[in-house]
């Protein structure tokens, strides 16, 4: 019976990493699409992994550090071993050496057990160091060391232990102007910068978008049992025009809300988060602005402001009508509606 639960739990882990590396593969596409950009990163990535130089990923947050990092970690000689992955941003500086190296029982206070670190978990495989910028000077002292030597000495101990380990670093920090300050070591930086992929951020690369937003749409109507189809042209716009600060990471979660709350097979403008209408401006050209004005009293307007009045001045110049007016300001009737009601312009 033992053996039969044992083999069924291997199975059942044996697919999840298949559904996890097909998954990966699916990304991957939608990654690249015809990005000129990102197929330059995948070919230098493809021609690294082999090998068991340390690189380091640089980008914005929610670009897909660690997404590539596992690629290369897959394509790898040691894609055998563990991919272990470690946010350095949250490791507390006194607990740095315990989490990397480990401990040895009876080496401090509550220390019941031996206590293998992140390196050792690494061993045979690849331990990745998210956001390696955000390390204090006294902790980049001792991951320097240990890239230099490739050997570790858990607390508590008095041996020195060799590992096998690859490292890949990523930061989306600029780490040059780290190192001018004074805040990030020079010598780490170059034992980090054998190899250094840079990838660029969503709105450099826009023409992946929809394939990526299909992938997310297909991911949440499965997860939600939904069956999306199709985006109003509304929000076809909106989509293709925002900026994306938080990247793809940012992408999937607007998908993710979209599809939640739309009500049929159709996503339209409504089912968009909010924030994507925080920084949208509703002013037309400037030839259409010439009897709004841009100060009250004796200072500048909000934006706000001027919007209100710019979408106040439309109304009128349309007979209150609100299909007329919302061609004319280049929104749909709905977004029109509710900035209607947010300033108070219903006609009375």
């Amino acid at each position: 019976m033992e053996r039969t639960d044992g083999a069924e739990k291997r199975g059942n882990i044996e697919r999840g990493e298949r559904n996890r590396i097909e998954h990966e593969e699916r990304i991957l596409d939608d990654l690249m699409a015809d990005s000129p950009a990102m197929k330059k990163v995948l070919r230098v990535a493809m021609k690294i992994a082999p090998t068991s130089s340390t690189v380091l990923i640089g980008g914005e947050s929610g670009t897909g550090k660690e997404f590539f990092a596992r690629i290369i970690h897959r394509h790898s000689l040691c894609a055998g071993g563990r991919f272990v992955a470690v946010n350095c941003g949250a490791v507390p500086d006194t607990l740095f050496e315990s989490e990397f190296f480990g401990y040895k029982k009876g080496a401090f206070t509550g220390a019941d057990r031996d206590k293998p670190g992140l390196v050792e978990e690494a061993h045979g495989g690849t331990l990745f160091l998210d956001e390696v910028g955000e390390l204090s000077l006294p902790a980049q002292v001792k991951l320097l060391r240990f890239l230099q030597e490739r050997m570790f000495r858990s607390v508590g101990d008095t041996a020195l232990r060799p590992v096998d380990v690859r490292v890949i670093a990523a930061t989306n920090k600029d780490l040059r102007k780290l190192m001018e300050k004074g805040e990030f070591r020079e010598d780490l930086f170059f034992r980090l910068n054998v190899f250094q992929l840079h990838l660029p951020p969503l709105r450099e690369r826009k023409e992946t978008i929809p394939n990526l937003v299909s992938l997310f749409v297909h991911k949440y109507n499965q997860d939600f049992g939904k069956n999306v189809a199709r985006f109003s042209k509304a929000a076809e716009g909106l989509i293709a025009a925002y900026d994306y600060p938080g990247n793809i990471r940012e992408l999937e979660n607007i998908i993710e809300h979209a599809v939640v709350m739309a009500e049929d097979n159709e996503i339209t403008e409504r089912d968009l988060p909010e924030s994507m209408f925080a920084n949208r401006l509703l002013l037309a050209g400037p030839e259409a602005r010439t009897d709004v004005s841009t100060y009250i009293g004796d200072r500048i307007a909000t934006l706000a402001e001027v919007e209100r009045e710019h979408i106040k001045f439309v109304l009128t110049a349309a007979n209150q009508n609100y299909t007329e007016a919302a061609k004319i300001l280049g929104i749909s009737r709905s977004t029109l509606w509710r900035k209607i009601k947010e300033y108070n312009l219903e006609e009375r």
